[in-house]
């Protein structure tokens, strides 16, 4: 599963397409996802994330250096 949020966890999702005779067909709703790098000063190093829109909002809200470090506490590669 490649379209993971890094801090987050969200994943695709799955749900029904209805067209216009409310015939419904399967379809995966896809997370908001970008790859962004951010500059870690404290190590002073560049990391890439993959994250959704909400990641990132988290990221502004908490700082990076506090998400990196919880996420490798949970065993994130970093």
């Amino acid at each position: 599963m490649a379209r993971v949020c890094q801090v987050t966890g969200k994943t695709p999702i799955t749900g029904h397409r209805v067209s216009h005779s409310n015939i419904k067909t399967k379809r995966r709703f896809l997370p908001n996802l970008l790859t962004k790098k951010f500059y870690l000063a404290e190590e002073d190093k560049w990391i890439t994330l993959k994250l959704s829109a909400e990641g990132l909002r988290t990221i502004n809200k908490n700082g990076l250096y506090s998400v990196v470090k919880d996420l490798r506490a949970k065993g994130a590669k970093i």
